[in-house]
């Protein structure tokens, strides 16, 4: 489980974009180097399955043009996880637009294997996996930002575009449907 990020993080993340607007292509990769691994597993979460290594660098490369926008009123982090979900929203609208392929032959099929799947092999975490897939979409993001990412309920409203309230409650309910789950 990763540690919140604290104010010496996000001082850090600012210096770094200081940098890079100054024209240090160094401080680029040293913000993707602090922020991709979480970025992956929160896009991840949310079910993505096929394209993530190219959600993460479009949120980069939609991030680092609009430094100038970004007021620093939340982390970089919660301002990266808000972009990578409204990435992601956009592409399955778009995905919904277009027609169904009909003709799909089991080689072409994609696999469910992935890196977590690598990672995770034990029953339990199967278990946990399994009750946390049956959450609401809303529930398991909420979850996911607050349990895998660690942040706070204000910085996960932020990113889900609610209340910090609401925020609170979808977890609530999320922690009892897994708990009732894995009854």
């Amino acid at each position: 489980m990763n540690v919140p990020e604290t104010a010496g993080d996000d001082a850090t993340d600012q210096a770094l974009i200081a940098r890079w607007q100054g024209g240090d292509e160094r401080a680029a990769t040293a913000l993707v180097a602090r922020h991709a691994e979480s970025l992956a597993r929160f896009v991840a979460s949310l079910g993505e399955r096929e394209d993530v290594d190219g959600l993460v660098q479009d949120t980069f490369v939609r991030a680092f043009g609009s430094f100038d926008s970004f007021r620093g009123e939340s982390s970089l982090r919660t301002w990266l996880f808000t972009i990578a979900r409204r990435l992601l929203l956009d592409r399955r609208r778009a995905a919904r637009r277009r027609p169904e392929l009909t003709d799909v032959q089991d080689a072409d099929a994609a696999t469910g294997f992935n890196a977590l799947d690598g990672m995770v092999a034990d029953e339990t975490a199967d278990r946990v996996r399994a009750a946390v897939e049956r959450l609401t979409p809303t529930q398991r993001e909420v979850f996911s930002l607050r349990v895998v990412e660690g942040l706070s309920y204000k910085e996960v409203a932020e990113v889900v575009g609610t209340t910090e309230g609401a925020a609170r409650v979808h977890y609530h309910n999320a922690m009892r449907a897994v708990k009732e789950f894995l009854k």
